[in-house]
């Protein structure tokens, strides 16, 4: 009798724990489905059933009468946005509430890697993207081309060796490869070559980043249910020991001092040379009301951490982009007609040899780049943490510290209210001439606003050149095995991943490269 008493109070005591915050959105007049305890209104994702992202266009998909919706992580409530007029807000003028990514549980302590310029939060983000921000210069971003031509003729040269035999190419894997490449060369002054090594170490190591396993899964969910019990449980031990012997492999071949190769980890060295990083503090004030100082100093952890995050994200967003690109080509021949004869014309002005002033000029390129990034972003939304007790006064609606809000990008890139026939391929869309300049905060890619990616140009620079480099020497066809929708890794967190890759028939077009 007393073991089912002890059961019952225990039962009751879970579901009131995993219930608890379940009336917030009801007692603030939202709209949401009905949550289930624990899980809230996230199962399928918990189960491995359909992404984040594809949970946050369900969820802009079935309220399209209002502006927000509330949703449960867990126990937790989060705001799903369904106007550009409040993401503007939260992402830019009303910024100083939402500094947060509102990505990390509790795991800055424990878990160093995420001590970085993507996941850092509040004075640590902003101490260090005042220091990183020069990386990205023009000027930087042009010197760095000779290497990205390098690897542009590399990814050539794997993709004829297919395309002799016939053979399906995953070009999701391929341009995963070429911009593996090109981070290993201008982030750690490596030639890591994993676009002729079949099993490069190099190109290992970042599949296993985004790799998500059951373990990576149980150990989110444990820290979403419990935060306060499992707080110190790490997430990215599958990597970690990895990233760690590659840096500090690479900082001891330079003696831990900058070595004129004027790459990303050149870059991290001389920033902990100059010392001490100051700036006025997001988080601290004095009693006056002014902002206390924060400071920080770059040391060794933080150098793994940019780079961790640099090699994360340089990789893996590019390559979904690019890969993307080709397969709406693949679809679309009459588009792929027009974007060859814009890049034959435009190297036969530069010796068909790729440059930076040549890519400048490949405009079509572009706007059918930023088309396939429309309807398939690779970060499919933003999340942002709300920093201090927030009104959206129009609404009549506060929120309190500690709710997350989430932006749908996907759902809001293809909703017939910003974009007409969303379903159809037009890369005239980003003609300046027919460019809706009201949709800055519909489209957004690469984010906006203080947050909005450091890295975008440098990014935009390295997918122009490999597709130039590709669509000037093959032409792309559906192939057998390819699906017309690809589907989703139901796993895939932040970036999106493509469900058994995006295979296609390389055809070559000319015998010769640049």
């Amino acid at each position: 009798m007393l073991a089912l008493i002890i059961v019952a109070i225990v039962t009751l005591t879970l579901y009131l724990y995993g219930t608890r915050n379940f009336k917030y959105w009801e007692r603030k007049r939202v709209k949401h489905d009905k949550p289930v305890p624990f899980l809230g209104n996230n199962t399928r994702n918990y189960l491995m059933q359909k992404s984040m992202c594809e949970m946050a266009v369900e969820m802009y998909r079935r309220y399209p009468e209002e502006k927000v919706v509330g949703f449960y992580r867990a126990s937790g409530p989060e705001l799903v946005i369904r106007d550009p007029e409040i993401s503007k807000r939260i992402l830019t003028t009303d910024f100083d509430y939402f500094y947060r990514r509102g990505m990390n549980i509790n795991s800055h302590g424990t878990e160093p890697l995420l001590r970085n310029l993507f996941f850092a939060d509040g004075d640590l983000w902003r101490l260090l993207r005042q220091r990183m921000t020069p990386a990205f210069t023009s000027g930087k971003l042009k010197a760095m081309f000779p290497l990205i031509v390098e690897r542009a003729e590399r990814l050539q040269s794997r993709a004829r060796n297919a395309a002799s035999e016939g053979q399906e190419i995953d070009a999701r894997d391929l341009m995963a490869r070429y911009t593996t490449d090109f981070i290993g060369a201008c982030g750690f002054g490596l030639d890591s070559d994993s676009l002729k090594e079949e099993n490069s170490a190099f190109r290992k190591l970042g599949a296993t980043i985004f790799k998500v396993g059951l373990k990576e899964v149980t150990v989110v969910i444990l820290k979403e249910f419990f935060p306060n019990i499992f707080k110190n449980l790490k997430v990215m031990t599958r990597v970690e020991k990895g990233i760690y012997q590659l840096v500090n492999e690479v900082l001891r071949q330079r003696n831990y001092e900058p070595s004129g190769r004027n790459d990303f980890i050149d870059l991290l060295l001389e920033c902990k040379k100059k010392g001490t990083i100051v700036c006025e503090s997001m988080e601290r004030k004095k009693s006056d009301g002014k902002p206390e100082i924060a400071s920080l100093e770059m040391n060794n952890d933080l150098i793994v951490a940019q780079v961790f995050i640099f090699f994360a994200a340089g990789f893996e967003t590019s390559s979904s982009a690019t890969s993307f690109t080709l397969h709406e080509l693949a679809h679309h021949p009459d588009i792929q007609n027009k974007v060859q004869e814009e890049i034959d014309r435009v190297l036969e002005k530069y010796d068909n040899r790729l440059s930076y002033d040549a890519i400048k000029e490949m405009h079509y390129l572009e706007w059918t780049f930023k088309e396939a990034m429309r309807i398939f972003p690779s970060l499919g939304f933003l999340m942002r943490k709300c920093a201090q007790k927030y009104t959206f006064e129009d609404l009549d609606l506060t929120i309190d510290e500690g709710v997350r809000v989430i932006i749908p990008i996907q759902a809001m890139q293809n909703d017939s209210k910003y974009f007409d026939n969303p379903n159809e391929f037009r890369p005239e869309r980003f003609d300046p001439k027919n460019y809706n300049g009201e949709n800055k905060y519909v489209y957004l890619p690469f984010g906006v606003g203080p947050r909005a990616c450091i890295g975008e140009r440098l990014g935009l620079m390295q997918s122009l050149a490999g597709l130039a480099a590709v669509l000037s020497r093959f032409t792309v066809r559906p192939a057998p095995s390819t699906l017309r929708h690809p589907i989703i890794n139901p796993t895939s967190g932040i970036v999106q991943i493509v469900k058994g890759g995006l295979p296609l028939l390389f055809l070559e077009r000319k015998p010769e490269g640049f």
